[in-house]
């Protein structure tokens, strides 16, 4: 994997960082786009130091800012010639949160961060990204999105600005579940769009994955608890890494695009079940399908018309 170069988006903690040393352990150039810079920085050199990978670079890049978007785009492309696999990796779920919180860009927090941020990012390296012999993009998805399995769920796209925060209570989950399904939406577009210029973009299903301790951090203090009882069933994270690697490296995906896979590495489908209880829980049950919601083609042009026209 000499010369091969990977972005990846909150690289400094949870799955992110543990994505890093995999990607570093095959000799991958790793550039680190995270948040905060300055804690980042022992990360980085921890990450060189466990897999004797010098080549292991980071920017500063705050997915939920515009302006930070293009200022770490234009860093990159001043470094790089090119660009192999960019992982959407980052994401904002502030567990126990009531108010509606807007980036600077006037956007509520969720969406500019899992939605807004990925896709312009995106828009902005698809020039480097060509360069590539085999480029690809991952976007990492959530089980949350299941909800939409629910005929009643649907996403607020009147909401996205928080234009209703005096009229309609902040839940910081729904969002976090409406920004993702946007984001799985955003995936079939792309694919379309970018597929003939040999980039595969596709989303990864993450199901209840060890939190780290910054992560567990972040919540509101109830919140900590029950993510340290979640913590003691759930998978370790360099799972998850070594999926990300697989689908992102693996000869086996290489002509895969516009697709939903669990982290089991098997493409899903939309749900195929019929409407009653016994359907219900086996739609429930089957991890190869999900919500049908998200290959409705009115909201899948919304979220895209939304996202140009917030970024232009």
């Amino acid at each position: 994997m000499v010369n091969k170069i990977v972005v990846i988006t909150g690289a400094n903690s949870g799955i992110g960082k543990a994505a890093a040393i995999r990607f570093a352990n095959e000799g991958f150039t790793v550039v680190m786009a995270c948040r905060n810079v300055e804690r980042s920085k022992m990360v980085q050199q921890e990450i060189m130091e466990a897999t004797k990978n010098p080549h292991i670079d980071l920017l500063q890049l705050d997915i939920s800012s515009f302006q930070s978007i293009h200022q770490f785009s234009a860093a990159l492309k001043d470094r790089y010639p090119k660009l192999d696999i960019l992982i959407h990796n980052a994401a904002y779920l502030n567990h126990g949160e009531s108010n509606y919180l807007l980036s600077q860009d006037g956007v509520e927090l969720s969406f500019a961060t899992n939605t807004l941020g990925p896709f312009l990012l995106t828009r902005q390296l698809v020039s480097m990204l060509e360069k590539s012999d085999d480029a690809r993009i991952l976007h990492a998805c959530t089980t949350n999105i299941r909800h939409f399995f629910d005929p009643k769920r649907k996403i607020e796209f009147d909401n996205f600005q928080g234009e209703f925060k005096n009229e309609r209570p902040f839940k910081a989950y729904k969002f976090y579940g409406d920004t993702k399904m946007a984001l799985l939406m955003l995936t079939f577009k792309m694919a379309e769009e970018l597929k003939q210029k040999g980039i595969s973009v596709n989303a990864v299903q993450i199901p209840a994955i060890k939190l780290s301790k910054e992560t567990i951090n972040k919540f509101k203090s109830g919140w900590r608890v029950a993510a340290r009882v979640q913590n003691v069933f759930s998978a370790p994270r360099e799972t998850m890494a070594d999926t990300y690697f697989h689908i992102c490296t693996s000869e086996e995906f290489k002509n895969v695009t516009g697709k939903l896979l669990n982290d089991k590495r098997k493409i899903m489908e939309p749900s195929h079940y019929s409407a009653g209880i016994t359907q219900d829980i086996k739609q429930l049950m089957d991890q190869t399908v999900y919500p049908k919601y998200a290959h409705n083609k009115e909201n899948i042009q919304k979220v895209w018309d939304m996202c140009e026209s917030l970024t232009k």
